[in-house]
Protein backbone atom coordinates (compact mmCIF):
# COMPACT_ATOMS: atom_id res chain seq x y z
CA UNK A 1 0.00 0.00 0.00
CA UNK A 2 0.98 3.43 -0.88
CA UNK A 3 1.39 6.39 1.65
CA UNK A 4 -1.96 7.64 0.99
CA UNK A 5 -4.16 4.50 1.26
CA UNK A 6 -1.73 3.70 4.88
CA UNK A 7 -3.03 7.74 6.37
CA UNK A 8 -6.54 6.61 6.11
CA UNK A 9 -6.33 2.93 6.99
CA UNK A 10 -4.29 -0.06 7.45
CA UNK A 11 -6.36 -2.59 6.62
CA UNK A 12 -3.98 -5.77 6.85
CA UNK A 13 -2.28 -4.40 10.37
CA UNK A 14 -3.84 -1.98 12.15
CA UNK A 15 -6.29 -2.79 15.31
CA UNK A 16 -9.06 -4.29 14.31
CA UNK A 17 -11.53 -2.80 16.85
CA UNK A 18 -10.21 0.77 16.22
CA UNK A 19 -9.92 -0.16 12.61
CA UNK A 20 -13.27 -1.13 12.28
CA UNK A 21 -14.39 2.15 14.65
CA UNK A 22 -12.47 4.46 12.54
CA UNK A 23 -14.06 3.26 9.38
CA UNK A 24 -17.40 1.84 10.42
CA UNK A 25 -18.41 5.49 12.24
CA UNK A 26 -17.75 7.54 8.46
CA UNK A 27 -19.87 5.06 6.77
CA UNK A 28 -22.71 4.74 9.62
CA UNK A 29 -23.15 8.92 9.63
CA UNK A 30 -22.87 8.49 6.24
CA UNK A 31 -25.92 6.45 5.61
CA UNK A 32 -27.58 8.28 8.48
CA UNK A 33 -27.28 11.79 6.38
CA UNK A 34 -28.33 9.68 2.91
CA UNK A 35 -31.61 8.73 4.30
CA UNK A 36 -31.93 12.15 5.22
CA UNK A 37 -32.12 12.76 1.55
CA UNK A 38 -35.60 11.52 1.18
CA UNK A 39 -36.89 12.02 4.91
CA UNK A 40 -36.17 16.05 4.47
CA UNK A 41 -38.18 15.85 1.46
CA UNK A 42 -40.93 13.97 3.56
CA UNK A 43 -40.84 15.99 6.51
CA UNK A 44 -41.39 19.29 4.50
CA UNK A 45 -43.74 17.81 1.96
CA UNK A 46 -45.94 16.13 5.05
CA UNK A 47 -46.55 19.88 6.30
CA UNK A 48 -47.66 21.24 3.11
CA UNK A 49 -50.69 23.73 4.09
CA UNK A 50 -53.82 21.59 3.29
CA UNK A 51 -52.32 18.84 0.61
CA UNK A 52 -49.74 17.98 2.89
CA UNK A 53 -50.62 14.38 3.67
CA UNK A 54 -51.93 13.44 -0.34
CA UNK A 55 -48.34 15.15 -1.11
CA UNK A 56 -46.72 12.96 1.68
CA UNK A 57 -48.46 9.96 -0.05
CA UNK A 58 -48.19 10.82 -4.01
CA UNK A 59 -44.00 11.26 -3.04
CA UNK A 60 -44.32 7.81 -0.75
CA UNK A 61 -45.45 5.79 -4.26
CA UNK A 62 -42.31 6.77 -6.55
CA UNK A 63 -39.67 4.92 -3.53
CA UNK A 64 -40.42 1.94 -5.60
CA UNK A 65 -38.28 3.82 -8.62
CA UNK A 66 -35.83 5.83 -6.42
CA UNK A 67 -34.97 2.50 -4.73
CA UNK A 68 -34.26 0.53 -8.33
CA UNK A 69 -32.35 3.34 -9.73
CA UNK A 70 -30.06 2.81 -6.27
CA UNK A 71 -30.66 -1.04 -6.82
CA UNK A 72 -28.87 -0.43 -10.47
CA UNK A 73 -25.95 1.53 -9.09
CA UNK A 74 -25.49 -1.48 -6.56
CA UNK A 75 -25.50 -4.12 -9.31
CA UNK A 76 -22.23 -2.73 -10.23
CA UNK A 77 -20.59 -1.05 -7.63
CA UNK A 78 -21.12 -3.17 -4.42
CA UNK A 79 -20.07 -6.41 -6.44
CA UNK A 80 -17.06 -4.00 -7.69
CA UNK A 81 -15.93 -2.41 -4.53
CA UNK A 82 -15.52 -5.91 -2.65
CA UNK A 83 -13.49 -7.37 -5.55
CA UNK A 84 -11.31 -4.30 -5.63
CA UNK A 85 -10.56 -4.65 -2.11
CA UNK A 86 -9.78 -8.25 -2.58
CA UNK A 87 -7.54 -6.88 -5.72
CA UNK A 88 -5.41 -4.68 -3.44
CA UNK A 89 -4.77 -7.36 -0.54
CA UNK A 90 -3.35 -9.77 -3.46
CA UNK A 91 -1.00 -6.37 -4.43
CA UNK A 92 -2.76 -6.48 -7.65
CA UNK A 93 -3.36 -2.16 -7.92
CA UNK A 94 -3.86 -2.65 -11.59
CA UNK A 95 -6.26 -5.02 -11.66
CA UNK A 96 -8.36 -3.06 -8.87
CA UNK A 97 -7.96 -0.13 -11.07
CA UNK A 98 -9.34 -1.69 -14.26
CA UNK A 99 -12.21 -2.75 -11.82
CA UNK A 100 -13.17 0.84 -10.72
CA UNK A 101 -12.95 1.94 -14.38
CA UNK A 102 -15.19 -0.65 -15.94
CA UNK A 103 -17.50 0.26 -13.15
CA UNK A 104 -17.49 3.59 -14.49
CA UNK A 105 -18.41 3.05 -17.82
CA UNK A 106 -21.07 0.91 -16.40
CA UNK A 107 -22.65 3.34 -14.14
CA UNK A 108 -22.96 5.88 -17.06
CA UNK A 109 -24.24 3.47 -19.44
CA UNK A 110 -27.45 2.16 -16.93
CA UNK A 111 -27.99 5.80 -15.76
CA UNK A 112 -28.61 6.86 -19.55
CA UNK A 113 -30.93 3.87 -19.95
CA UNK A 114 -32.78 4.36 -16.53
CA UNK A 115 -33.54 8.16 -17.35
CA UNK A 116 -35.09 7.19 -20.70
CA UNK A 117 -37.18 4.23 -19.24
CA UNK A 118 -38.65 6.58 -16.32
CA UNK A 119 -39.13 9.49 -18.98
CA UNK A 120 -41.41 7.79 -21.03
CA UNK A 121 -43.24 5.11 -18.91
CA UNK A 122 -43.08 6.47 -15.68
CA UNK A 123 -46.58 8.02 -15.10
CA UNK A 124 -47.99 4.10 -16.02
CA UNK A 125 -45.77 2.62 -13.96
CA UNK A 126 -46.34 4.77 -10.97
CA UNK A 127 -50.37 4.19 -11.02
CA UNK A 128 -49.41 0.78 -11.25
CA UNK A 129 -47.44 1.49 -8.07
CA UNK A 130 -50.38 2.31 -5.96
CA UNK A 131 -50.83 5.71 -6.69
CA UNK A 132 -54.54 6.65 -7.18
CA UNK A 133 -56.31 9.58 -9.20
CA UNK A 134 -55.98 11.82 -5.76
CA UNK A 135 -52.02 11.04 -5.44
CA UNK A 136 -50.78 10.53 -9.02
CA UNK A 137 -50.19 14.43 -9.51
CA UNK A 138 -47.89 14.56 -6.79
CA UNK A 139 -45.86 11.39 -7.48
CA UNK A 140 -45.51 12.40 -11.09
CA UNK A 141 -44.08 16.29 -10.63
CA UNK A 142 -42.20 14.69 -8.60
CA UNK A 143 -40.54 11.69 -10.68
CA UNK A 144 -40.05 13.45 -13.81
CA UNK A 145 -38.18 15.98 -12.13
CA UNK A 146 -35.75 13.50 -10.12
CA UNK A 147 -35.28 11.13 -13.49
CA UNK A 148 -33.13 14.11 -14.72
CA UNK A 149 -31.05 13.76 -11.74
CA UNK A 150 -30.26 9.50 -12.51
CA UNK A 151 -26.76 10.72 -13.51
CA UNK A 152 -25.92 11.97 -10.60
CA UNK A 153 -27.31 9.43 -8.33
CA UNK A 154 -25.79 6.30 -10.51
CA UNK A 155 -22.39 8.02 -10.14
CA UNK A 156 -22.85 9.75 -6.59
CA UNK A 157 -23.21 6.36 -4.96
CA UNK A 158 -22.17 3.47 -7.22
CA UNK A 159 -18.18 5.78 -6.80
CA UNK A 160 -18.46 6.42 -3.33
CA UNK A 161 -18.51 2.21 -2.60
CA UNK A 162 -14.84 2.52 -4.00
CA UNK A 163 -13.92 5.44 -1.92
CA UNK A 164 -15.12 3.35 1.13
CA UNK A 165 -13.56 0.24 -0.37
CA UNK A 166 -9.94 1.89 0.50
CA UNK A 167 -10.60 3.11 3.49
CA UNK A 168 -10.98 5.97 2.90
CA UNK A 169 -14.19 6.29 5.17
CA UNK A 170 -14.41 9.73 5.83
CA UNK A 171 -14.05 11.19 2.26
CA UNK A 172 -16.90 8.50 1.72
CA UNK A 173 -18.70 10.69 4.63
CA UNK A 174 -18.12 13.61 3.01
CA UNK A 175 -19.76 12.81 -0.39
CA UNK A 176 -23.03 12.11 1.36
CA UNK A 177 -22.70 14.90 3.97
CA UNK A 178 -22.23 17.35 1.34
CA UNK A 179 -25.15 16.32 -0.79
CA UNK A 180 -27.73 16.21 2.35
CA UNK A 181 -26.59 19.54 3.53
CA UNK A 182 -27.02 20.77 0.26
CA UNK A 183 -30.48 18.88 0.17
CA UNK A 184 -31.35 20.26 3.70
CA UNK A 185 -30.59 23.85 2.60
CA UNK A 186 -32.59 23.96 -0.87
CA UNK A 187 -35.99 21.83 0.27
CA UNK A 188 -37.76 24.79 2.59
CA UNK A 189 -36.07 27.40 -0.19
CA UNK A 190 -37.67 25.76 -3.40
CA UNK A 191 -40.79 23.93 -1.70
CA UNK A 192 -42.01 27.51 0.30
CA UNK A 193 -39.56 30.34 -0.87
CA UNK A 194 -40.65 29.33 -4.48
CA UNK A 195 -43.99 27.90 -3.46
CA UNK A 196 -42.64 24.95 -6.04
CA UNK A 197 -44.50 22.48 -3.74
CA UNK A 198 -43.47 18.90 -4.46
CA UNK A 199 -41.85 19.75 -7.72
CA UNK A 200 -39.00 22.00 -5.53
CA UNK A 201 -38.27 18.91 -2.96
CA UNK A 202 -37.48 16.63 -6.51
CA UNK A 203 -35.29 20.03 -8.01
CA UNK A 204 -33.45 20.59 -4.23
CA UNK A 205 -32.35 16.64 -4.42
CA UNK A 206 -30.95 16.44 -7.41
CA UNK A 207 -29.25 19.58 -7.63
CA UNK A 208 -27.59 17.91 -4.26
CA UNK A 209 -26.82 15.32 -6.03
CA UNK A 210 -25.32 16.39 -8.49
CA UNK A 211 -22.34 18.36 -6.08
CA UNK A 212 -22.07 14.56 -4.33
CA UNK A 213 -21.14 13.77 -8.37
CA UNK A 214 -18.49 16.32 -8.63
CA UNK A 215 -17.14 15.78 -5.75
CA UNK A 216 -16.64 11.93 -6.08
CA UNK A 217 -15.21 12.22 -9.63
CA UNK A 218 -12.98 15.01 -8.37
CA UNK A 219 -11.11 12.36 -5.36
CA UNK A 220 -11.06 9.43 -7.60
CA UNK A 221 -9.36 11.11 -10.38
CA UNK A 222 -6.86 13.06 -8.27
CA UNK A 223 -3.67 12.24 -6.74
CA UNK A 224 -5.70 11.75 -2.99
CA UNK A 225 -7.11 8.17 -4.11
CA UNK A 226 -4.92 5.23 -4.47
CA UNK A 227 -7.05 3.84 -6.91
CA UNK A 228 -7.64 6.33 -9.66
CA UNK A 229 -9.69 6.45 -12.90
CA UNK A 230 -7.69 5.91 -15.47
CA UNK A 231 -8.84 6.49 -19.07
CA UNK A 232 -7.49 3.27 -20.79
CA UNK A 233 -9.62 0.62 -18.15
CA UNK A 234 -12.92 2.42 -18.85
CA UNK A 235 -13.45 0.27 -21.85
CA UNK A 236 -15.44 -2.55 -20.94
CA UNK A 237 -13.97 -5.94 -20.54
CA UNK A 238 -15.86 -9.06 -20.14
CA UNK A 239 -13.53 -10.45 -18.26
CA UNK A 240 -13.39 -7.58 -15.56
CA UNK A 241 -17.14 -6.05 -15.63
CA UNK A 242 -19.16 -9.43 -15.84
CA UNK A 243 -17.70 -11.18 -12.10
CA UNK A 244 -18.63 -7.60 -10.54
CA UNK A 245 -22.22 -7.79 -11.81
CA UNK A 246 -22.12 -11.74 -10.94
CA UNK A 247 -20.93 -10.58 -7.04
CA UNK A 248 -23.61 -7.55 -7.26
CA UNK A 249 -26.61 -9.47 -7.89
CA UNK A 250 -27.14 -10.20 -4.48
CA UNK A 251 -27.19 -6.65 -3.22
CA UNK A 252 -29.02 -5.62 -6.24
CA UNK A 253 -31.69 -8.23 -5.04
CA UNK A 254 -31.40 -6.96 -1.76
CA UNK A 255 -32.03 -3.01 -2.64
CA UNK A 256 -34.76 -3.65 -6.35
CA UNK A 257 -37.21 -6.38 -4.61
CA UNK A 258 -37.82 -3.27 -2.08
CA UNK A 259 -39.06 -1.79 -5.10
CA UNK A 260 -41.44 -4.64 -5.88
CA UNK A 261 -42.34 -5.22 -1.90
CA UNK A 262 -43.03 -1.49 -2.15
CA UNK A 263 -45.64 -1.95 -4.69
CA UNK A 264 -47.12 -5.08 -3.15
CA UNK A 265 -47.32 -3.60 0.11
CA UNK A 266 -48.56 -0.28 -1.82
CA UNK A 267 -51.37 -2.23 -3.50
CA UNK A 268 -52.63 -4.32 -1.25
CA UNK A 269 -52.88 -1.29 1.17
CA UNK A 270 -54.65 0.36 -0.84
CA UNK A 271 -57.67 -1.97 -1.52
CA UNK A 272 -57.90 -2.80 2.02
CA UNK A 273 -56.93 0.28 4.07
CA UNK A 274 -57.25 2.85 1.63
CA UNK A 275 -54.93 5.84 0.82
CA UNK A 276 -54.27 6.12 4.81
CA UNK A 277 -52.92 2.93 4.70
CA UNK A 278 -50.77 3.59 1.94
CA UNK A 279 -49.30 6.87 3.65
CA UNK A 280 -48.66 4.82 6.95
CA UNK A 281 -46.42 2.54 5.04
CA UNK A 282 -44.81 5.74 3.46
CA UNK A 283 -44.16 6.47 7.29
CA UNK A 284 -42.84 3.17 7.88
CA UNK A 285 -40.53 2.75 4.58
CA UNK A 286 -38.88 5.57 6.18
CA UNK A 287 -38.33 4.17 9.39
CA UNK A 288 -37.44 0.94 7.99
CA UNK A 289 -34.74 2.83 6.08
CA UNK A 290 -33.02 4.33 9.03
CA UNK A 291 -32.95 1.26 10.84
CA UNK A 292 -31.11 -0.43 7.94
CA UNK A 293 -29.25 1.91 6.32
CA UNK A 294 -26.79 2.53 9.41
CA UNK A 295 -26.58 -1.34 9.52
CA UNK A 296 -25.56 -1.05 6.05
CA UNK A 297 -22.55 1.43 7.05
CA UNK A 298 -21.80 -0.35 9.67
CA UNK A 299 -20.81 -3.56 7.09
CA UNK A 300 -19.49 -1.09 4.50
CA UNK A 301 -16.87 -0.13 7.19
CA UNK A 302 -16.76 -4.05 7.97
CA UNK A 303 -16.16 -5.12 4.10
CA UNK A 304 -12.75 -3.86 2.87
CA UNK A 305 -11.07 -5.11 6.00
CA UNK A 306 -12.63 -8.03 5.64
CA UNK A 307 -12.40 -8.40 1.66
CA UNK A 308 -8.58 -7.22 2.07
CA UNK A 309 -7.13 -9.80 4.63
CA UNK A 310 -9.67 -12.53 2.95
CA UNK A 311 -7.51 -11.69 -0.19
CA UNK A 312 -3.88 -11.29 1.59
CA UNK A 313 -4.90 -14.83 3.63
CA UNK A 314 -5.10 -13.22 6.98
CA UNK A 315 -7.79 -15.32 8.08
CA UNK A 316 -8.36 -14.93 11.38
CA UNK A 317 -8.68 -11.02 11.38
CA UNK A 318 -11.59 -12.23 8.92
CA UNK A 319 -12.94 -13.88 11.27
CA UNK A 320 -12.26 -11.46 14.56
CA UNK A 321 -13.94 -8.66 12.18
CA UNK A 322 -17.42 -10.65 11.43
CA UNK A 323 -17.78 -11.41 15.47
CA UNK A 324 -16.96 -7.67 16.14
CA UNK A 325 -19.71 -6.68 13.17
CA UNK A 326 -22.26 -9.03 14.23
CA UNK A 327 -22.20 -7.73 17.91
CA UNK A 328 -22.41 -4.56 16.95
CA UNK A 329 -25.24 -4.91 14.57
CA UNK A 330 -27.02 -6.59 17.10
CA UNK A 331 -26.91 -3.96 19.74
CA UNK A 332 -27.91 -1.68 17.17
CA UNK A 333 -30.65 -3.36 15.55
CA UNK A 334 -32.05 -3.74 19.19
CA UNK A 335 -32.49 -0.28 19.88
CA UNK A 336 -34.13 0.45 16.96
CA UNK A 337 -36.69 -2.21 17.55
CA UNK A 338 -37.41 -0.82 21.50
CA UNK A 339 -37.95 2.50 19.73
CA UNK A 340 -40.24 1.12 17.45
CA UNK A 341 -42.38 -0.94 20.20
CA UNK A 342 -42.11 1.70 22.94
CA UNK A 343 -41.53 5.26 21.14
CA UNK A 344 -42.95 4.90 18.10
CA UNK A 345 -44.27 8.79 18.31
CA UNK A 346 -40.33 9.16 18.11
CA UNK A 347 -40.42 8.72 14.45
CA UNK A 348 -44.07 9.59 13.41
CA UNK A 349 -44.18 13.14 14.63
CA UNK A 350 -41.17 13.97 11.82
CA UNK A 351 -43.62 12.96 8.84
CA UNK A 352 -47.31 14.24 9.91
CA UNK A 353 -48.85 16.48 12.06
CA UNK A 354 -52.06 14.37 11.25
CA UNK A 355 -53.71 13.12 14.25
CA UNK A 356 -55.65 10.08 11.82
CA UNK A 357 -52.49 8.98 10.60
CA UNK A 358 -50.59 9.27 13.71
CA UNK A 359 -52.88 7.34 15.35
CA UNK A 360 -52.99 4.83 12.03
CA UNK A 361 -49.00 4.62 12.30
CA UNK A 362 -49.03 3.86 16.25
CA UNK A 363 -50.50 0.56 16.10
CA UNK A 364 -49.14 -0.58 12.43
CA UNK A 365 -45.59 -0.10 13.26
CA UNK A 366 -45.53 -2.02 15.97
CA UNK A 367 -46.80 -5.20 13.96
CA UNK A 368 -44.63 -4.12 10.73
CA UNK A 369 -40.94 -3.85 12.84
CA UNK A 370 -42.13 -6.55 15.69
CA UNK A 371 -38.83 -8.65 14.16
CA UNK A 372 -36.87 -5.75 13.44
CA UNK A 373 -34.03 -6.34 16.24
CA UNK A 374 -32.96 -9.91 14.15
CA UNK A 375 -31.44 -7.85 11.68
CA UNK A 376 -28.17 -7.42 13.21
CA UNK A 377 -27.47 -11.33 12.28
CA UNK A 378 -29.26 -11.15 8.54
CA UNK A 379 -27.25 -8.11 7.48
CA UNK A 380 -24.06 -8.57 8.82
CA UNK A 381 -24.01 -12.68 7.95
CA UNK A 382 -25.27 -11.92 4.58
CA UNK A 383 -22.88 -8.81 3.35
CA UNK A 384 -20.05 -10.81 5.09
CA UNK A 385 -20.73 -13.39 1.81
CA UNK A 386 -20.47 -10.57 -0.47
CA UNK A 387 -17.43 -9.30 1.36
CA UNK A 388 -15.60 -12.81 1.02
CA UNK A 389 -16.65 -13.32 -2.75
CA UNK A 390 -19.42 -15.39 -1.95
CA UNK A 391 -22.26 -14.90 -5.15
CA UNK A 392 -24.25 -17.74 -4.63
CA UNK A 393 -24.95 -17.77 -1.13
CA UNK A 394 -25.27 -14.04 -0.91
CA UNK A 395 -27.85 -14.10 -3.85
CA UNK A 396 -29.59 -17.03 -2.66
CA UNK A 397 -30.28 -15.01 0.58
CA UNK A 398 -31.63 -12.00 -0.98
CA UNK A 399 -33.88 -14.26 -2.81
CA UNK A 400 -35.04 -16.05 0.02
CA UNK A 401 -36.28 -13.16 2.26
CA UNK A 402 -37.73 -11.10 -0.28
CA UNK A 403 -38.77 -13.01 -2.96
CA UNK A 404 -39.87 -16.88 -1.43
CA UNK A 405 -41.30 -15.46 1.35
CA UNK A 406 -42.37 -11.58 1.83
CA UNK A 407 -43.82 -11.07 -1.28
CA UNK A 408 -46.07 -13.95 -1.36
CA UNK A 409 -47.05 -13.52 2.86
CA UNK A 410 -48.28 -10.47 1.53
CA UNK A 411 -50.77 -11.59 -0.30
CA UNK A 412 -51.34 -14.79 1.65
CA UNK A 413 -51.69 -13.63 5.25
CA UNK A 414 -54.69 -10.91 4.42
CA UNK A 415 -56.64 -14.48 2.57
CA UNK A 416 -55.89 -16.29 6.32
CA UNK A 417 -56.97 -13.57 8.76
CA UNK A 418 -60.15 -11.74 9.31
CA UNK A 419 -58.23 -8.20 9.58
CA UNK A 420 -56.54 -7.85 5.94
CA UNK A 421 -54.50 -4.81 6.90
CA UNK A 422 -53.46 -6.83 9.85
CA UNK A 423 -52.33 -9.59 7.55
CA UNK A 424 -50.65 -7.59 5.07
CA UNK A 425 -48.30 -5.72 7.77
CA UNK A 426 -47.63 -9.04 9.89
CA UNK A 427 -46.03 -10.33 6.13
CA UNK A 428 -42.85 -8.59 7.43
CA UNK A 429 -41.89 -9.71 10.96
CA UNK A 430 -42.81 -13.38 9.94
CA UNK A 431 -40.50 -13.45 6.71
CA UNK A 432 -38.06 -12.09 8.78
CA UNK A 433 -38.17 -14.48 11.61
CA UNK A 434 -37.31 -16.92 8.92
CA UNK A 435 -34.65 -15.28 6.98
CA UNK A 436 -32.70 -14.64 9.46
CA UNK A 437 -32.80 -18.29 10.90
CA UNK A 438 -31.87 -19.89 7.95
CA UNK A 439 -29.10 -17.15 7.37
CA UNK A 440 -27.48 -17.86 10.69
CA UNK A 441 -27.68 -21.49 9.87
CA UNK A 442 -25.76 -21.43 6.31
CA UNK A 443 -23.21 -18.52 8.07
CA UNK A 444 -22.63 -20.81 11.27
CA UNK A 445 -21.49 -23.59 8.37
CA UNK A 446 -19.25 -21.55 6.45
CA UNK A 447 -17.75 -19.96 9.64
CA UNK A 448 -16.28 -22.92 10.79
CA UNK A 449 -15.61 -24.17 7.29
CA UNK A 450 -13.73 -20.80 6.55
CA UNK A 451 -9.98 -21.84 8.13
CA UNK A 452 -9.84 -24.60 5.81
CA UNK A 453 -11.09 -22.21 2.68
CA UNK A 454 -8.68 -21.51 -0.47
CA UNK A 455 -8.30 -18.23 -0.48
CA UNK A 456 -9.09 -16.65 -3.74
CA UNK A 457 -12.43 -15.48 -5.16
CA UNK A 458 -15.61 -17.74 -5.87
Amino acid sequence: MKATQEKEADLGNSSIGKLLFKLALPAILAQIINVMYNMVDRMYIGHIADVGPSALTGVGVTMPLIMAISAFAALVSMGGAPRASIMMGKGDKETAEKILGNCTTMLVLMAAVLTAVILLFGKPILLMFGASDNTIGYAWDYMSIYAMGTIFVQISLGLNAFINAQGYARTGMLTVAIGAVCNIILDPILIFGFDMGVKGAALATILSQAVSFVWVLRFLTSGKSFLRIRKGYLKLSADIILPCIGLGVSPFIMQFTESIISVCFNTSLLKYGGDIAVGAMTIMTSVMQFSMLPLQGLTQGAQPIISFNYGAGNIERVKKTFRLLLASSLVYSTLLWAIAMFLPHVFIAIFTSSAELSAYVTWSIRIYMAASLLFGIQIACQQTFIALGNALTSVFLALLRKVILLIPLIFILPALLPDKVFGVFLAEPVADTIAVTVTGILFLREYKRLSHKKVGMD
